[in-house]
């Protein structure tokens, strides 16, 4: 699967983390993370770019859960980035 709409050119950092976000394993956290970068990662600084490769690096059930708030955020990514992530408000569900 790959992100509806792949856009213009990017960096090769931000192309690698953007295939990692929408080839997750499941289509729910292919949606899920897909559609959060494609959403917000234009305004992140480069802080947030490592949040968001860190994040990455965790369990597609975690991430889930973490998003969904059925289990706690551990310190690391809990923040503004997670909250965002939370509010679900972002996924484009392609019919």
């Amino acid at each position: 699967m790959s992100s509806p709409n792949p856009g213009p050119e990017l960096p090769p950092r931000i192309a690698r983390i953007r295939f990692r976000a929408w080839h997750r394993g499941t289509r729910e956290a292919d949606y899920m993370i897909g559609c959060y970068f494609d959403r917000f990662h234009g305004d992140w600084s480069v802080e947030d770019v490592q949040w968001f490769e860190d994040l990455l690096e965790e369990e597609d059930h975690d991430i889930l859960a973490w998003a969904l708030k059925t289990q706690d955020v551990p310190a690391r990514f809990d923040g503004p980035l997670m909250a965002r992530m939370q509010a679900l408000d972002y996924v484009d569900i392609p019919r």
